[in-house]
């Protein structure tokens, strides 16, 4: 009887050693699965398994299989699940040599997740706000110019919802609203599409007000800027 004891400790010691060297192993072996998939474009399935290694928190391949499987959702046009993971990252891993990586793609996937400008414009205001923190942490990193790019065509969307919500005030002839969405537009100065219709839109609304003489000012403007544009052309005839 003491025989068959010490043969069944024998035995549940090597079975307790052999489970304790199997997660590394394991983890290898995943790891390197998830990679292949990665490389084949298998995002999906390659985003499962780096999605099981971020769960071994005492594993040195955390940090990795956690960008990875971010980089995997945002492959896939998964930009909500992508950024929570890139956010996870920056997290749990803030002094990693990657960690402004995570912090660039937040600002990408916030862009990505952002409607068309008709729509509620919070993850466009969001996107702003990530990439401003990028440029504010990372000023000598690679992707300044891109961050900054990705900022003024983040802001541009902003003017079109502006712009918008001026055309639907001047539709509703809710004329003082429409005129301030308007006046904003052009206060920036911008030699653009939107800064031709804010003005055409504004000498026709102090027409509508019975302001000729701002509404002047406003026809004027738009001919200098936009001299062959059709919508001072449309305006010539009551300036003539």
């Amino acid at each position: 009887m003491r025989r068959i004891t010490i043969i069944l400790l024998i035995l549940m010691l090597g079975l307790s050693a052999c489970s304790r060297n199997k997660p590394q192993q394991s983890t290898e072996i995943r790891l390197k699965a998830a990679d292949e998939l990665f490389s084949k474009g298998k995002y999906a399935k390659a985003a499962i398994l780096y999605g099981e290694i971020t769960f071994e928190r005492k594993s040195a391949a955390t940090a990795y299989a956690n960008l990875r499987q971010a980089d995997c959702y945002f492959a896939i046009n998964k930009f909500t699940d992508a950024r929570g993971k890139y956010e996870q990252f920056i997290s749990s891993f803030p002094d990693h040599r990657d960690v402004s990586t995570a912090y660039y793609k937040v600002g990408e996937c916030l862009f990505e997740e952002s409607l068309s400008p008709q729509y509620d414009q919070d993850e466009t205001i969001g996107s702003i706000e990530a990439f401003n923190i990028f440029i504010e942490k990372f000023p000598n990193d690679s992707r300044y110019s891109s961050a900054l790019n990705y900022i003024r065509k983040a802001q541009y969307k902003l003017l079109e919802k502006k712009y918008l919500n001026g055309y639907i005030h001047y539709k509703m002839k809710d004329y003082s609203a429409a005129l301030m969405y308007f006046d904003e537009i052009i206060a920036l100065g911008n030699s653009d599409e939107l800064d031709r219709k804010s003005l055409y839109y504004s000498a026709k609304l102090h027409m509508h007000q019975k302001n000729k003489d701002k509404s002047r000012l406003s026809y004027e403007a738009l001919a200098t800027r936009y001299p062959g544009s059709k919508e001072a052309k449309r305006l010539s005839r009551h300036f003539k």
